[in-house]
């Protein structure tokens, strides 16, 4: 069985790696060489980097892609950089890499893969209006789209996309999954679904991702499967508060009652066994 943490344990667990074993600069370089070993990219590619690491995953991304001789072009969405960031634009500019500022009317007709390394695992809340307006661009194009850690636009906590998120072919998640690519709306975004292990610490174990197969001991005697939405109607719970907290509220009528919630998000499952928690997804692709 595989991790899956929340936004908070990934965090602090990357913090403790770069503090005791591995520079975050080699972190991001070993980020961007999962999404690259992950993936075939043939053609032209543009990588839509943003401000913080998640954009500098893009620009490593991109000096890989360069010294293999595969045709790159970087679209910024801000000026700003992170330090590591930074570090791997640069490399790209003197490898000749094109780079482009982006906003919501820019065209990405001509390219065949779209890499998105907007907004990373700790995303929420709601995206602004030109944020909105570059991820309905990005999903109207024809382009095969790869999404870095998680789709922009998705909550790494919760899975909420509002009002939208990227719509990926491919989300490569780094480290370990997280909560919000099995809750909510992620169902909807995420084509399939693959952890690249770049050697982060984890500093706790939380939940775990289980098979198919392995889901038939959770449905039975005293278990109950049923789709999101019957489970807010039949449990008369709150619905803003199930869609914030979806974990908290499950595993509290599951305390309360006694039964396994087996809760279906539409091709990825949220599986609570009193104490226990477990995620189950049809979009895991196995390499």
């Amino acid at each position: 069985m595989e991790n899956v943490i929340t936004v908070k344990n990934m965090r602090e667990s990357d913090e403790f790696t770069i503090n005791t074993s591995v520079s975050s600069r080699e972190l991001m370089r070993r980020a961007a060489q999962g999404v690259y070993d992950s993936y075939d990219f043939v053609g032209r590619v543009a990588i839509v980097c943003g401000s913080g690491n998640n954009g500098g995953d893009g620009y490593a991304l991109a000096e890989i892609l360069a010294d293999r001789g595969i045709s790159a072009t970087l679209f910024r969405v801000s000026e700003k950089f992170s330090d590591d960031g930074l570090y791997y634009y640069k490399n790209c500019l003197k490898k000749g890499v094109g780079d482009l500022l982006c906003d919501e009317f820019t065209d990405f007709g001509g390219y065949d893969i779209i890499v998105d390394c907007i907004l990373g695992t700790g995303f929420s809340g709601t995206l602004r209006d030109d944020m909105t307006g570059l991820i309905e661009q990005i999903n109207r194009s024809s382009a095969r789209v790869v999404s870095v850690d998680i789709n922009s636009g998705l909550s790494g906590s919760n899975g909420l996309a509002l009002p939208v998120a990227v719509r990926s072919d491919l989300t490569v998640s780094i480290g370990c999954f997280k909560t919000g690519m099995f809750l909510n709306d992620a169902p909807r975004y995420i084509g399939e679904l693959k952890n690249v292990d770049i050697g982060i610490k984890l500093l706790k174990k939380q939940y775990y991702l289980i098979t198919a197969d392995e889901l038939s001991p959770f449905v039975g005697y005293q278990s109950e499967s049923l789709s999101a939405d019957r489970f807010s109607l039949e449990y008369a719970v709150d619905e803003e508060e199930f869609r914030r907290s979806p974990i908290k509220v499950v595993a509290a009528e599951s305390a309360e009652s006694g039964k396994v919630f087996v809760v279906d998000y539409g091709g990825s499952k949220l599986i609570v066994d009193q104490s226990y928690v477990y995620f189950q997804s049809d979009r895991i692709k196995l390499f």
